[in-house]
C-alpha cells in the first residue's frame, strides 16, 4: 500500500465526449483505485502518440473506456501503490521485476495525462538508474516499437539498405539510430531540409525531401536500381504504390500505421512480381507475454542508458487543455521533430 494517504481527486486532461481538438478539456476525476493486479503511478511525464487522436475522436479499431476519461497512452513516474493479489505477489515474472514503492517506472495503458495512472503490473517497467523519467516516457512505446519491428517484422542486419518514411518523427529517429547501430544504411524521407539535418545527426545516411524530390527515382539511384531490402512505413495510402517500386526483389515492406489514410484494396498478386513480403505489424503483440515484454523493455532502456538511443524531445507541453491540443496539432501538421511530451508534474 502507499505509505502516504492519496488525494481523492486529481487533475487530468481528456474528454467528456468524442470529437475534434476542441473536445479536449481539463477534468477533475477520482484518483484511480487500482485493482488487485494493478500498480498505481504518480505521473511525471506523458508521451504523445498518433493513437491519442483516435482516443479523442473515438476512431480506434479496438474497445476503449468511454468518456469521461483522460487522454494519453504512456507515461513515466514513480510507484505509489503495488498489487495486493497474492497470486500476483508470488508470480515469478512479477517478482523478477522487483517493484518497490518509490521506484521510477514507465507505464502504458489508458489515462496517462493525469496526476495518477493505474495499469496491470504487466504494463509497468522499471526505468534503470541513469535514465530519467523524461527519457523513460519518451522511449517507452516508440523505442520499444522500433526495436521490435526491426527485429521481428524484418530483422535488420549489417549491410542492409533500409528506407524509413517520416524519418524525423519520434519513431523515425528511433528507427534511424537503431538501424544504423546494426551497421545498416538508413535512407529516410522527410519534409524539410531542417528535419533532414536532424535525421542525419541521428543515423540516417541519405534523407530525401519528398515535397521537392522524386522519392522513387532517388532511392533507385542510391541503390543502383536494385531497391531497398526493407521499408518501414507508417504513412499508408500515400506511399504504398511507391513502396512497391522501391523495394528490391525478395524485400520486405513493414507497414505499422496509416497517417495518410488506410491502404486501398489491392491484389495480393502484386507482390508476386518481386516476391515481396508485406506485413502490417504492431509491436504490442510482443508485450502480451510478461517475460518477453520485460526482455524488450529492458533492452530499450539499456540502449537509452548507453547512448545508442538518444531521445530527441521536440517539446514539453504544459499539462493543460491547450497544451494537449497543441501537441496533437503539431503532430498532425508535421511541424514536430522527435518525441512530444506532456509535463504532468
Amino acid at each position: 500500500m502507499s505509505p502516504n494517504p492519496l488525494p481523492s481527486t486529481m487533475r487530468a486532461v481528456g474528454i467528456n465526449k468524442y470529437g475534434d481538438l476542441d473536445a479536449i478539456e481539463e477534468l477533475t476525476l477520482p484518483v484511480p483505485k487500482p485493482g488487485p493486479n494493478e500498480i498505481l503511478v504518480k505521473v511525471e511525464y506523458g508521451g504523445v502518440n498518433w493513437l491519442d487522436t483516435g482516443f479523442r475522436s473515438g476512431n480506434v479499431p479496438f474497445p476503449v473506456p468511454p468518456p469521461p476519461k483522460p487522454l494519453g497512452g504512456e507515461a513515466a513516474g514513480t510507484i505509489v501503490a503495488l498489487p495486493t493479489d497474492e497470486g500476483v505477489l508470488s508470480n515469478e515474472d512479477y517478482r523478477a521485476r522487483g517493484f518497490r514503492v518509490g521506484d521510477k517506472v514507465a507505464i502504458w495503458g489508458s489515462g496517462a495525462f493525469a496526476e495518477y495512472m493505474s495499469a496491470p503490473w504487466t504494463n509497468v517497467f522499471s526505468i534503470p538508474d541513469g535514465v530519467s523519467t523524461r527519457d523513460g516516457a519518451a522511449a517507452m512505446l516508440q523505442g520499444f516499437s522500433a526495436l521490435v519491428l526491426m527485429t521481428e517484422a524484418y530483422n535488420v542486419k549489417a549491410g542492409d539498405r533500409v528506407l524509413v518514411h517520416t524519418v524525423a518523427g519520434g519513431m523515425g529517429l528511433c528507427f534511424a539510430q537503431l538501424i544504423a547501430a546494426r551497421g545498416a544504411t538508413v535512407i529516410g524521407t522527410t519534409s524539410t531540409p531542417e528535419k533532414a539535418e536532424i535525421a542525419k545527426a541521428h543515423g540516417a545516411t541519405h534523407v530525401i525531401l519528398y515535397k521537392q524530390e522524386d522519392v522513387v527515382k532517388r532511392v533507385l539511384e542510391l541503390t543502383h536500381g536494385k531497391g531497398v531490402d526493407a521499408i518501414f512505413d507508417a504513412v499508408g495510402k500515400d506511399t504504398f504504390e511507391s513502396d512497391l517500386k522501391m523495394i528490391r526483389k525478395r524485400g520486405t515492406i513493414v507497414a505499422y500505421g496509416a497517417t495518410s489514410g488506410p491502404l486501398p484494396p489491392f491484389e495480393l498478386r502484386r507482390f508476386m512480381e518481386k516476391n515481396v513480403k508485406f506485413t502490417y505489424a504492431t509491436a504490442m503483440i510482443y508485450a502480451e507475454d510478461p517475460k518477453e515484454a520485460r526482455k524488450w523493455f529492458d533492452e530499450v532502456f539499456r540502449l537509452v542508458a548507453n547512448g545508442t538511443l538518444k531521445m530527441r524531445i521536440h517539446k514539453e507541453y504544459p499539462f493543460t487543455a491547450e497544451g494537449v491540443q497543441q501537441s496533437q496539432k503539431d503532430m498532425v501538421n508535421g511541424t514536430s521533430v522527435g518525441k512530444l511530451l506532456i509535463q504532468i508534474a
